[in-house]
């Protein structure tokens, strides 16, 4: 096995590290607009894209500041979906990730306020250190 990074579950580093490229290759319309913001390090922090924390793939993680961004799509509104996504951010903040969620509209048609609120939070990070 390749060289792997201290967050993702070291048995199943190399299926999401595979799984994590072809997602960068295929980001959704939201994905891609927040990933021009979030790529030029807001506050200095920077963000990785599609990375592995455990046995997921986070959408976007700060990996200094322990936040993780998730942008959800309208399948995030079904049942089974939200039990999963429960389990996910569970287990994200046991590891000591904050999970930010945004739907999809609402990086699309107001960035801004979306900005904003990363920053905020990324405000109360350089607060607790």
């Amino acid at each position: 096995m390749g060289q792997s990074f201290k967050t993702a579950s070291p048995l199943s580093y190399d299926l999401l590290k595979e799984y994590a490229r072809k997602n960068r290759k295929e980001m959704t319309q939201a994905e891609q607009i927040l990933w021009e913001s979030l790529r030029k390090n807001i506050n200095s922090y920077k963000f990785r894209r599609q990375h592995p924390i455990g046995d997921y793939i986070a959408d976007f993680a700060c990996v200094t500041a322990k936040i993780v961004i998730e942008v959800d799509g309208e399948y995030h509104n079904k049942p089974q979906q939200q039990q999963d996504d429960l389990w996910r951010t569970n287990f994200l903040e046991r590891n000591g990730f904050r999970v930010i969620r945004f739907s999809n509209d609402e990086v699309i048609y107001n960035l801004s306020a979306v900005i904003n609120y990363i920053k905020e939070e990324l405000s109360k990070t350089e607060d607790e250190q």
